[in-house]
């Protein structure tokens, strides 16, 4: 054996022993990192035993789920089937509802504790996959160490993540993401190897469970698309010498891993949510009366029903009947769950706020139906002869005639009684205004037929004449009214308010044996659900348009010009604000600032033949390359002045930190004086804080 051998081999001998020296380092500072975050996430998690600001709606839909009642939520699943699960782990039998801000969680025996320790751990482990982001980025175990001890005392997170909230779950799952990304990343020169895979596989899981928490997940799903394009337009560097097969087996892979695998997940959390929502609750009128069909107690199947057989029938034969002219049914308002109702009692000659009104019959939206709710369908059109034997259609012209009174629906241009701007529903046999009493069935869902059918497909009818949409408000009116509810014609005339069903007819119901023309009721199957439920949550999301006391705009965030109000007790003073560490948050938003004016630097001096500096991150030197031994040696140059410095950002970090926890943890109460200190800002609107 040569000299030269000799010292390649006390090399490697070295730089093993440095690597299990770097490893332990490693493992050391993580394990620290865990149980200083446990500390600052846990620390009195108990405290207040009250329902605290968004609790309300989270802890609500946990309960929804252990009772199996239908709800609605602009947000996918995933954190809201968590908090359920550990909730009914937990002893949790939903009964509580979580209703208002403040409620007290011990007079009700819930187990609050058990369902904030859920976002708190993953509190927890989110400073420790940070720690491991930078470790396997190629950073020292001082700079791995000090980007986590920064997240760790940040008191926005800490706010956020000890609550029943969704952000913690957000938080993690976007942070596993990242993390993955760059396992994968570094055995891009190994391609198709086990690790190469799993990797990928796990990027793609993680990706769609970011994104099964809350749909601002397309933002961590848009990042990893742009790294994967950048990855492959590299690929296609004719440098690689990668065939049109090995480039398409590359193409097939992500196209696998990153989209099929992530959309597979993100469908499978709402069928679970589908297979346990299977009782009719609050999410109902967000649905078309289709979905609305398929659960079990839905009000359009047993508010109007006569009786008992009925009821059963609608229940387990699951029936429906297709509704033809001549025939007398009965109109219910999805939204108000009110009936289209009419009688002899007219519009008063002056309303109170000194308008007129045409004195007409007043129609009205009633929540007890009786037979002054039934409707003649007529033609408003020509009809063959035989025409009781023809079916009603999509977009057919129709009158309405009421059995009551033998007058025609109408509407024309007079105000309606409480909403002004909508027009006036009344009745009329006046044959003058014939024009006024047409009105156009617009069938909702056009999947199954464009035949009118009881139950299952709900319509908006719109007036021919003025383009108004039948609609019925949750507005009483008064005295004069008999305080039903108003209907008017909606001048958004196709708007998702407009629709109603049409819950039986008249003489007919589906156990009558000598029924000519009866269907099953077919039940939707999970892509017609999952794709109605999508589009629902991204229009109910558009409408979030209210403004709130405690809103903010983007543009604020990173200089902290305003926290969120969580909670606050009248009477010991205590209260919760949100707001992040604006030590971290000022010096990241500084070194952002240094690190982009840098890079612009960089880029010229490129041109000029120079580099500021060779550093290439998650790429080589610290990628992992076939047939060679990878090790953690940390060529970083820590020097005594990296402590020092490291020191400083987390004594400054730390200090800030202590200085905000009463607010953090709303703990211990502080007078008005008090509060008035503790506002770095004044734009901070706290409770108690008086300037």
């Amino acid at each position: 054996m040569t000299k030269g051998t000799d010292d390649n081999i006390d090399e490697l001998k070295k730089r093993l022993i440095v690597d299990k020296y770097i490893g332990l380092k490693h493992k050391i500072a993580s394990l620290s990192i865990t149980i200083m975050s446990f500390f600052t996430t846990f620390y009195m998690i108990w405290f207040p035993a009250l329902v605290v600001f968004d609790e309300v709606h989270f802890g609500k839909f946990a309960s929804y789920y252990i009772e199996r009642t239908f709800f609605f939520d602009v947000h996918p699943p995933l954190a809201k089937l968590m908090f359920a699960a550990v909730g009914y782990l937990s002893g949790f039998n939903g009964a509580f509802k979580f209703s208002t801000i403040g409620e007290s969680y011990a007079e009700n025996h819930v187990p609050y504790i058990c369902l904030r320790a859920l976002p708190a751990s993953l509190n927890v482990l989110s400073a420790t996959v940070i720690y491991h982001i930078m470790k396997e980025s190629g950073s020292s175990v001082l700079t791995c160490f000090l980007t986590a001890t920064l997240y760790l005392l940040d008191n926005a997170f800490i706010s956020q993540h000890r609550l029943i909230l969704l952000d913690g779950a957000l938080i993690f799952f976007m942070l596993t993401t990242i993390y993955a990304y760059i396992r994968f990343r570094k055995f891009r020169h190994m391609p198709f190897t086990g690790s190469w895979w799993s990797w990928m596989c796990i990027t793609g899981v993680c990706m769609a469970l970011t994104l099964s928490v809350k749909m601002i997940g397309l933002f961590v799903v848009a990042s990893i698309g742009i790294a994967v394009i950048m990855d492959l337009w590299e690929l296609l560097d004719i440098k690689y010498q990668l065939t049109k097969k090995a480039l398409a087996q590359h193409f097939l892979a992500r196209i696998v891993s990153l989209i099929i695998i992530p959309s597979v997940i993100y469908m499978f959390w709402f069928y679970i949510h589908f297979k346990i929502l299977t009782v009719s609750g609050p999410g109902d009128s967000y649905m078309s009366a289709k979905f609305q069909s398929t659960l079990l107690n839905n009000p359009l199947g047993l508010h109007s029903l006569g009786n008992i057989f009925t009821i059963m029938a609608n229940i387990f034969f699951n029936t429906v009947i297709d509704i033809m002219y001549n025939q007398s049914v009965r109109f219910q308002h999805r939204k108000s769950s009110a009936f289209l109702h009419s009688y002899h009692f007219n519009y008063p000659a002056m309303y109170e706020d000194g308008r007129f009104s045409s004195q007409g019959a007043q129609v009205v939206g009633t929540t007890q139906p009786d037979i002054n709710s039934y409707w003649r369908i007529l033609s408003g059109g020509h009809l063959p002869d035989d025409s009781r034997k023809q079916f009603i259609k999509h977009n057919d012209i129709i009158r309405l005639e009421h059995i009551g009174t033998g007058k025609l629906l109408m509407t024309h241009d007079v105000a309606a009684p409480w909403t002004p701007t909508n027009q006036e529903i009344t009745t009329t046999n006046d044959p003058v205004k014939h024009d006024a009493t047409l009105f156009r069935v617009v069938l909702n869902d056009l999947s199954s037929g464009d035949l009118w059918s009881t139950l299952s497909k709900s319509i908006n009818l719109v007036h021919v004449k003025t383009n108004a949409g039948l609609f019925c408000t949750n507005l009483n009116l008064p005295e004069w009214g008999n305080f039903h509810f108003e209907v008017n014609g909606n001048k958004q005339a196709l708007d998702k308010s407009n629709q109603w069903v049409a819950t039986d007819i008249l003489g007919i119901n589906a156990t009558d044996v000598n029924l000519k023309k009866r269907k099953e009721k077919k039940t939707m199957n999970f892509f017609a659900k999952f794709f109605e439920y999508q589009k629902a949550m991204i229009e109910q999301n558009n409408n979030l348009i209210d403004t709130h006391p405690y809103q903010s705009y983007p543009l604020s965030w990173p200089l902290m010009k305003r926290g969120v109000n969580y909670w606050t007790d009248l009477t010991n003073k205590n209260q919760i604000y949100m707001t992040g560490n604006v030590a971290g948050w000022w010096s990241g938003l500084a070194c952002i600032f240094i690190f982009c004016t840098i890079i612009i630097l960089d880029m010229g001096l490129r041109k000029r033949g120079t580099r500021l500096f060779r550093e290439n991150g998650v790429n080589s030197p610290i990628s992992y390359q076939p047939n060679h031994k990878k090790f953690l040696t940390d060529k970083t140059r820590i020097t005594l002045k990296s402590y020092i410095g490291a020191a400083f950002i987390i004594g400054m970090q730390f200090t800030v930190y202590v200085f905000l926890t009463p607010m953090t943890y709303g703990t211990p109460a502080m007078s008005p004086e008090e509060a008035t200190r503790h506002k770095v800002l004044k734009t901070w609107d706290l409770q108690f804080g008086k300037l």
